[in-house]
């Protein structure tokens, strides 16, 4: 390498590395006392809302996402903040019409955010065309994800032509997506140079999971071959099936010549904080994960594979849980290697379970797999296996259309059924979830901001770690 290139930071503490290591469970008010640090960090954009981080605030931590928007941006002064989504399905597993999505764009911005990253999980960019459209529409700044997998399919030209596509619909970035950690330095060595060259002089990021061992290494090497912005999470909350630490990953590349323009003082502070939350709440940390080759077979995302040890364990089944991850293995091959990312994670492994537990193979098929081969979610990847197409689809035709012209607009029927509403927040929300989870989140009032770090603070932070002066500062009040 010549020359001091220099690679940018996108900070995911926020929303990705809890979603990985504290299902998801990091409140607003958590949030408050590591938010200036995040601020003055220099980070290209702090990851805030979306995915699973929108659908949990609502389900069970009774937050308004809208309402965390709008919170934080008021906290934050320096960097964008960015809301992620899964581009036609937004923040649940369900598909909703274009008048939703083009609302949706509407109301990110409108509630104080500059910075919106999006994908398909299929990697049918149709289903980006209106996603990426009306944020431009509404002036958020706009990076396109392709989501990477190993499989006959997923080819370097595969993705260097999703990458065209997503350009021609006026993505302003374009960024890599690993959420197995699938992505190796070998492979990096073709498909980062050929995707940069596609992305002409837009930037390309990388976003990787720790979930093989191999993602710290493999976000340094792509940085060498020519990846522009890589995204890292705080220490405290890095590693095992969150993503690489932000320290280390900017003192490798400082080593190796690159300039990396953030301030790791405030980081390791934010850190700190972290670490005592963590024991505050009972909430793990994050620790470096055993390379696993098994997990280039199964491609389950970490969060999930614990998911499923509770669920099988509840059944009495937990010695089954390799079986179940050889079969998920199984049916990835079958159904044309759909990529383990939400929804089809979720799809996958529920048809895995019905394997394993019917007679035959297929005897059972979930209705959202039958709708995947379907074509109701976007292109399948691949070819489904022989025979299987006809037994799973029971006689009914495929489509061939882009998924949103398949779904009848949505607004004004909410608005008649369900309204009147206070606001377009919470006409969208009315949209995304029943009645029961609307009132609930409702009725839970606004979102409680304190968050108290109190002398207890100096006494666990003394065991491990030199007194801060953040310490003092923060254990006579509020935060």
């Amino acid at each position: 390498m010549t020359g001091r290139k220099q690679v940018k930071l996108i900070d995911v503490t926020l929303r990705d590395a809890h979603q990985c290591l504290w299902a998801t469970r990091m409140t607003t008010g958590m949030m408050k006392p590591i938010i200036a640090n995040l601020d003055n960090a220099g980070f290209e954009a702090i990851d805030l809302v979306g995915g699973a981080v929108f659908d949990v605030a609502v389900r069970f931590l009774r937050e308004d996402p809208w309402e965390r928007m709008r919170t934080v941006s008021q906290w934050v002064k320096k960097t964008p903040l960015i809301v992620h989504h899964r581009g036609q399905s937004l923040f649940t597993f369900k598909y909703f019409a274009d008048d939703v999505v083009a609302l949706t764009a509407e109301r990110m911005a409108a509630n104080g955010i500059t910075y919106h990253t999006t994908y398909d999980a299929l990697n049918d960019v149709r289903n980006l065309e209106v996603p990426i459209k009306a944020a431009k529409a509404n002036g958020l700044y706009t990076s396109a994800g392709f989501v990477y997998t190993v499989s006959p399919v997923h080819t370097d030209g595969y993705y260097v032509g999703k990458i065209k596509e997503m350009i021609k619909l006026g993505a302003d970035a374009i960024y890599l997506k690993d959420p197995s950690g699938l992505l190796t330095p070998e492979r990096a060595a073709t498909l980062i140079p050929a995707a940069k060259q596609a992305c002409g002089g837009l930037p390309l990021g990388i976003h990787s999971h720790c979930l093989s061992g191999l993602a710290p290494y493999v976000l340094f090497r792509c940085a060498q071959y020519g990846a522009d912005v890589l995204h890292t999470a705080t220490s405290t909350l890095a590693n095992g099936a969150s993503h690489p630490a932000t320290e280390s990953v900017t003192r490798n590349l400082r080593h190796a010549g690159f300039e990396v323009p953030v301030e790791l003082a405030e980081i390791e502070e934010a850190a700190d904080k972290l670490r005592y939350i963590a024991w505050k709440e009972g909430k793990p940390t994050g620790t470096i994960r055993e390379y696993d080759e098994f997990h280039f077979h199964h491609h389950v995302p970490g969060g999930m594979i614990s998911n499923l040890q509770a669920q099988l364990a509840g059944m009495g089944m937990e010695h089954r849980l390799e079986e179940l991850l050889e079969e998920a293995g199984r049916v990835r091959h079958d159904l044309g290697y759909p990529i383990l990312v939400s929804p089809f994670a979720q799809y996958v492994a529920t048809q895995a379970f019905l394997n394993i537990t019917s007679k035959n193979r297929y005897d059972a098929v979930a209705d959202e797999i039958r709708q995947y081969v379907l074509g109701y979610f976007g292109a399948v990847p691949g070819e489904i296996a022989p025979n299987l197409f006809d037994r799973i689809t029971r006689g009914q035709e495929p489509v061939t259309g882009r998924t949103g012209a398949y779904i009848e607009p949505q607004l004004e029927g909410a608005r008649r059924r369900r309204g009147p509403f206070k606001s377009d927040d919470d006409l969208l929300l009315s949209i995304f979830y029943d009645d029961k989870e609307y009132d609930a989140l409702k009725s839970a009032g606004p979102i409680n901001t304190d968050y108290v770090i109190g002398d207890s603070a100096i006494g666990v932070l003394a065991k491990g770690l030199a007194e801060r002066p953040w310490v003092r500062s923060f254990s006579m009040s509020n935060v």
